[in-house]
């Protein structure tokens, strides 16, 4: 009788190894992934909080005590408290004013608009500080105007609480109003109807119905901005450590760089302290935009709800007027400054030279090895973010699980925490990794490799998840029937779909890690110095005509990069139209 085909005879290979071999790689896949995670997101944090609660004898709480009983730490908080909430809620405001107008009324050339309101934000913190310093300064353009009414007046100094408040207020209410225009837009015009046809007046509609409905968007926008402010470093430091304003960040940059055998252990507490109340205020902002997420079904209405009609030209006017003032005369002012021979003469034609930048491209080669480091550092950051953020996004959307969230929350918490108490999480987790042995990173550029990576991954994570969401799972279905691999599903289907939004994500990081000082003020070591830490030093001794100069160089390469990517992205539509 002739043996079965599926009936095995002793010393034949029933396949069992085969079967379970991809199995085991799977299983080793996930768990390599899993140490990576916990080695570079979690473990850093971890060592923060322990050297914070170690002392001589064991854990203790000595440290906290230690700086609670500190008059500058108290006056630390309240000069934070005072700083971002009055940043907040300028931002709140110009945020919640734009976001109407954009929403609700029949501006014209909104796209142009929308790119000009955004701007602020995209602009560096430090370089958008330095051109209002220079604008405002006693040989600014403000000087200047008021100087043909007064010979004797002074403009408002930017080197006291309410510049700080004035720069971090225009530079974050970008972040109000992209959380705010799509929630206005949403809101059910037949409601705004029905209160109006009660006789409710425009601002009596407003009142029970516009702005109940919109503060989720505003809450959401304000959380954010509230983190935002918590978390930026270069304004607080530009404007504050000369006049002796401390914030919660520059006090712990402060405390490290002054070193002391309880330096690094006060830093801890400190970035402990300031941590727990990003972390915080990170799961409230969250909650509010679950909840704008919750009427994502609703569509989105982008027809005007108010004509301007005769005033729409002079409302215009005065919003262009109003963005043009906060960012491109500030610019103006601080490269005519870049200009100068000497700080202090009039801005003529004699007075007019390019030396400032004859001396940072070629006469200095800190400044030379600054521009390369950042961006070495950025490339490397953006196509290292582009490969591993583009695959965790779509394992996190097409093969959702408890892991994939998990690591998706890893990767967030270096970006949650402020950017300098993930810095000092890095030092330590660097310095000695494990006792007794130091492999050198700590001290040399490979720490700012890690550090951008890791900070700087999620940006990549989220613009993908968003991208991934907008391709119908179907397709791949399809190209899998007709019996397409994995490459070619990847390279014929997938990429061409979403290359425009994960270039997007690349650029941003790119842009982050380019313009990036918060992190790289504490990170950074001779030969490893970046742009970012290269105009701050430039400022802090003094040489403002060569920080602005700089400063002038990186606004021009950023609108060149943005310039790159919208006709990358017009490249891609266009041929995404052509396709059958």
């Amino acid at each position: 009788m002739s043996r079965s085909s599926t009936t095995p005879i002793a010393g034949e290979d029933v396949g069992l190894k085969p079967a379970l071999l991809p199995f085991f790689m799977k299983r080793a896949a996930l768990a390599a992934i899993a140490v990576l995670l916990v080695v570079f997101f979690i473990v850093p944090v971890a060592k923060l909080v322990i050297l914070s609660l170690q002392g001589s004898s064991g854990l203790t709480l000595d440290h906290y005590t230690e700086m609670l009983r500190q008059k500058r730490l108290w006056k630390t908080l309240k000069d934070t408290f005072v700083i971002v909430a009055g940043s907040s809620l300028l931002s709140i405001l110009l945020g919640a004013v734009f976001a109407w107008f954009m929403a609700y009324t029949d501006l014209a050339h909104k796209k142009i608009l929308h790119v000009a309101i955004l701007l602020s934000f995209i602009l560096p913190s430090y370089v958008l500080t330095l051109s209002w310093s220079s604008f405002m300064g006693t040989q600014g353009i403000a000087a200047g105007i008021l100087h043909w009414f007064q010979p004797e007046a002074k403009p408002w100094s930017m080197y006291s609480y309410g510049g700080i408040i004035f720069v971090m207020g225009i530079h974050h209410f970008p972040l109000v109003y992209m959380l705010t225009v799509d929630v206005l837009k949403k809101i059910p015009r037949d409601l705004e109807w029905a209160t109006r046809a009660s006789g409710a007046g425009k601002w009596k509609t407003f009142r029970l119905i516009t702005l109940p409905l919109s503060l989720p968007g505003l809450t959401a926008g304000g959380l954010l901005v509230f983190l935002a402010s918590l978390d930026n470093f270069g304004i607080p430091a530009f404007l504050g450590i000369p006049k002796n304003i401390s914030v919660l960040s520059t006090l712990i940059y402060e405390e490290i760089i002054g070193f002391g055998p309880t330096a690094f252990a006060r830093g801890a507490a400190l970035s402990v302290m300031l941590g727990v109340v990003a972390i915080a205020g990170t799961l409230l902002q969250w909650l509010s935009v679950k909840k704008i997420k919750t009427a994502d079904t609703v569509i989105v209405d982008d027809s005007p709800r108010h004509l301007l009609g005769a005033h729409r030209r002079w409302i215009t006017v005065t919003i262009w007027g109003f963005l043009a003032l906060i960012t491109a005369v500030p610019l103006l002012s601080m490269t005519a400054l870049s200009l100068k021979k000497a700080f202090g003469l009039p801005f003529q034609a004699a007075n007019i030279t390019f030396a400032n930048y004859r001396y940072i491209l070629l006469e200095n080669p800190k400044v030379w090895q600054a521009i390369q480091n950042s961006f070495t550092l950025s490339v490397v950051t953006l196509v290292i973010c582009l490969a591993a953020g583009s695959l965790l996004a779509y394992v996190r959307v097409r093969r959702p699980s408890l892991l994939t969230k998990a690591a998706e929350l890893a990767v967030a918490l270096p970006y949650t925490l402020p950017g300098v108490v993930f810095a000092l999480s890095m030092i330590f987790a660097w310095m000695e990794p494990v006792p007794g042995w130091n492999p050198g990173i700590y001290g040399s550029t490979s720490i700012l490799f890690i550090a951008y990576v890791c900070r700087f991954l999620i940006l990549q994570v989220r613009t993908g998840v968003t991208a991934f969401m907008q391709v119908d799972v179907s397709m791949e279905e399809a190209a899998h029937i007709f019996g397409a691999g994995f490459w070619r599903k990847w390279i014929s289907i997938l990429l061409p779909l979403l290359l425009p939004g994960l270039l997007s994500g690349a650029f941003l990081v790119f842009l982050t890690a380019f313009t990036e000082l918060t992190v790289s003020a504490l990170l950074w070591s001779s030969g490893s110095q970046t742009i970012g830490v290269t105009i701050f030093s430039f400022e802090q001794a003094g040489n403002t005509l060569y920080s602005t100069a700089l400063s002038s160089l990186i606004v021009l390469l950023i609108v060149a990069g943005m310039v790159v990517l919208h006709w990358v992205q017009k490249l891609q539509t266009k041929k995404g139209v052509r396709q059958p």
